[in-house]
């Protein structure tokens, strides 16, 4: 079960590196909206193409998949903080990057589960 939430966390980031490739306006608007440069785009698809890979590694090393979560939940928390600071708080905000804190937070709290178990 544990695994699981990892597995979905995974999913949903590729979806999100797939469709930031060439990203539809619901994204340029959110990367836009907390004014967030577009050279640097690529570093965001980067960051979460590595995460993905932390956390297919982790369901045979734990700690590797218990550090991917703690980073994709730092990624999140700074991507609320952006839209905080540039008061970005429509429905992206709310549904997007705060579901993906609590979807990797549970990830987060499920490899520390299977480290400590």
């Amino acid at each position: 079960m544990m695994g699981v939430v990892s597995a979905v966390l995974a999913v949903a980031l590729l979806t999100d590196v797939l469709m930031s490739i060439h990203p539809p306006r619901f994204i340029r608007d959110c990367l836009d909206g907390v004014r967030f440069p577009r050279e640097w785009w690529w570093v965001l698809v980067t960051v979460k193409v590595v995460a993905i890979a932390g956390l297919a590694v982790g369901f045979w090393i734990p700690a590797v998949g218990f550090a991917a979560s703690a980073g994709v939940v730092a990624y999140f928390a700074c991507a609320a903080v952006a839209h905080v600071r540039a008061r970005f708080l429509g429905p992206t905000f709310w549904v997007n990057c705060l579901g993906m804190c609590v979807l990797s937070g549970a990830s987060l709290l499920a490899s520390a589960w299977r480290l400590l178990a």
